[in-house]
C-alpha cells in the first residue's frame, strides 16, 4: 500500500468523484476490449448511472481512497447483495462489497487491496464475521483471482443480466473475531 494513501468515509458530496472513477474504469476496460464487465457506455451517460451512485453515497456505506487529496478509489459496503442479482442473502449477518473501483492511472499501488482490507476491518469492527463480494467472472477469470489473492474464497457461480449472459462469481471471506 502506498504510504500516503488515506481511506475516509464518503458521503453524498463525493458522488461526482465516485462517478468519475467509474467512468474512468469503464473507459480503461473498453480501451482494452472489455465491454462486458461494466458495459461500453460510461455510467455518467446512462439514465440510471448517476442515481445509482447517489444511492451508493446516501443509502449505503461508502469510502473514498485518496492520494494527496485526489480520489483514487472507492468502496461501497452494504448489508447484503443487490436485489438486481441472483445472489441470495447469506442467512447470517454479513457485509457485502457493492462497489470497488480504482483509478487505473494509479494501478499497482495497492489501492484496491487497501480498500478490501478496510472493508474487512470495518466488518470485523461491526462484530460481523462474513464479508462477501460478487464480480464479473468472464474472460480469463483475472478478477476472481484478484479477490482470491485478497483473502476471498470463490463460492457460487451465477449468470445475470436480462439475457443471463453476464457470468458472475460470488466470493466470501470469513473473518476472525
Amino acid at each position: 500500500m502506498h504510504p500516503d494513501l488515506r481511506i475516509r468515509p464518503a458521503d453524498h458530496s463525493d458522488a461526482p468523484a465516485v462517478l468519475a472513477l467509474m467512468d474512468g474504469a469503464i473507459r480503461w476496460m473498453n480501451a482494452r476490449g472489455n465491454t462486458e464487465q461494466w458495459g461500453a457506455v460510461p455510467l455518467s451517460e446512462r439514465p440510471e448511472g448517476p442515481a445509482r451512485i447517489e444511492r451508493y453515497t446516501t443509502e449505503q456505506t461508502p469510502y473514498l481512497a485518496e492520494l494527496a487529496g485526489v480520489p483514487v478509489g472507492a468502496l461501497v459496503l452494504h448489508t447484503g447483495p443487490s436485489p438486481d442479482l441472483p445472489v441470495p442473502p447469506a442467512g447470517e449477518p454479513e457485509r457485502y462489497v457493492r462497489l470497488l473501483v480504482t483509478d487505473r492511472d494509479h494501478a499497482g499501488l495497492g489501492i484496491g487491496a487497501a480498500l478490501l482490507a478496510h472493508a474487512a476491518e470495518e466488518t470485523r469492527r461491526a462484530g460481523i464475521r462474513l464479508l462477501r463480494v460478487d464480480c464479473w467472472a468472464g474472460a480469463d477469470g483475472a478478477l476472481v483471482a484478484y479477490y482470491q489473492r485478497n483473502g476471498f474464497t470463490p463460492t457460487t457461480a451465477f449468470r445475470a443480466g436480462p439475457d443471463g449472459a453476464w457470468p458472475g462469481r460470488l466470493l466470501e471471506r470469513r473473518l476472525a473475531p
